[in-house]
């Protein structure tokens, strides 16, 4: 699955991390250019994004995106 999220704020971006170090499958955050493409669960790894900007977040599981459905703001993406 992929969503297409923005984020106003670093207790948006801490719980996104929160929920991504407690779901076993991989969680992908990535620019929507797809130039850059970091491991959700590394805290160091999210300041390569620009979150000024809307960024994908990918992951197998459905459990998780449940978790962050509140968190940000998710737009359409095709």
């Amino acid at each position: 699955m992929v969503q297409k999220k923005t984020f106003s704020t670093i207790e948006e971006l801490q719980k996104l991390q929160y929920f991504a170090t407690r779901c076993e499958d991989d969680v992908g955050l990535h620019s929507l250019d797809g130039t850059i493409m970091v491991d959700a669960k590394s805290y160091i790894g999210m300041y390569a994004l620009n979150f000024a900007e809307p960024i994908l977040v990918v992951s197998e599981s459905k459990e998780f995106f449940e978790m962050i459905r509140d968190i940000g703001t998710t737009e359409t993406f095709p």
